[in-house]
């Protein structure tokens, strides 16, 4: 969860970091102030060496080359940043970057191995699906939780467009599984017939915001605008504008935004992102982050070397057949540690 640190100066600043776009960041400082920041140069190096102890009193650090690190962009939306003045009080350097409590990331895509972090210091994670119009996507959704079970960010599921289901059997027993394997789910609607919204749900998502930095997650068109305006008019406008921008480009992952809440805390939306995480995941170690399986990792014939696909004495596949596991979510592992590549 480090820190990069390229140097400390008495004079630095702290902030969180509340926008990022193209080398510019916007730091909201601890009393109050807004500045425009860039980051040092020395985040983009890393300096191979060796020390030379020939004089015991006198050790010194030989650079042998600079590398370039192999991170996209080290200042994620959500950092706390140490950063100096530079020519004005609106103008800033970011120095150094305070450890992460969280965050979570991705490979760049079309890059090799290269990390970008999305977001950090965030509180919960809100994956938003919608009941209909479009239809629930299952294992992207397994995929956000994976990525959250991993990363230890609490989760809120909150579905959308409740109104549209009609007593749809399938969603109901979807939503009965996450619950009951640990999953805190909420169910929103808006209904404007009359052409003023009534909104069910929209008081509990408000106190699962208030105070807490959410990132939320959803493709286009489940309702994540329609849900922001309700919580605080206006939110999910400012949303939906960035959230435009950011679609146009099928990887475009530069207008990242936190926005504050009136009752405190902030969200941070993840336009254009369909997926992230699980990149550096290994296939073994898929299963601990299906809270459902998890109890089962280890206790199967061939131990940690199982796959819970195909071996005989697998723990994992006994509780299938036995209803403990449904199989759709362990189709949705499956699928899953087939397809760990970002790229699905």
């Amino acid at each position: 969860m480090g820190n990069t640190n390229p140097q400390h100066l008495d004079s630095s600043h702290t902030g969180t970091v509340y926008t990022r776009s193209q080398g510019l960041y916007t730091v909201h400082t601890d009393d109050g102030a807004i500045v425009t920041c860039t980051a040092s140069s020395a985040f983009y190096k890393e300096l191979e060496g060796w020390f030379d102890q020939s004089a015991s009193t006198n050790i010194r650090r030989k650079v042998k080359k600079v590398r370039e690190i192999r991170q996209v962009d080290p200042v994620a939306i959500g950092d706390r940043v140490e950063f100096v003045d530079a020519g004005s009080p609106e103008r800033g350097l970011i120095t150094g970057i305070l450890p992460r409590r969280s965050k979570l990331s991705r490979m760049e895509p079309g890059l090799e191995r290269r990390e970008q972090i999305i977001v950090s210091n965030v509180d919960q994670m809100i994956p938003v699906i919608s009941a209909r119009h479009p239809y629930p996507r299952w294992h992207l959704l397994d995929r956000y939780l994976a990525t959250a079970e991993e990363a230890g960010i609490p989760v809120v599921i909150c579905i959308t467009k409740m109104d549209l289901a009609d007593r749809d059997s399938v969603l109901e027993d979807e939503i009965a599984t996450y619950r009951k394997i640990g999953y805190r789910v909420l169910l929103t609607s808006a209904e404007s017939d009359t052409g003023i919204a009534s909104m069910r749900g929209i008081d509990a998502m408000r106190r699962v915001l208030r105070r807490k930095v959410s990132v939320v997650m959803g493709i286009s068109g489940v309702g994540k605008s329609t849900l922001l305006n309700a919580i605080q008019p206006g939110l999910g406008a400012r949303v939906k504008a960035i959230s435009e921008i950011t679609g146009k480009g099928r990887h475009t992952t530069t207008q990242l935004q936190l926005y504050p809440l009136e009752g405190g805390g902030g969200v941070i939306d993840t336009p254009g992102m369909k997926m992230f995480g699980l990149w550096h995941i290994e296939p073994a170690e898929l299963a601990l982050y299906f809270r459902e399986m998890k109890p089962y990792v280890g206790t199967c014939k061939f131990g940690l070397d199982c796959t819970h696909i195909h071996e005989p004495g697998c723990s994992v596949l006994v509780a299938v057949d036995a209803g403990m596991i449904t199989h759709r979510r362990y189709e949705s592992y499956v699928y899953l540690r087939d397809h760990l590549d970002p790229e699905y």
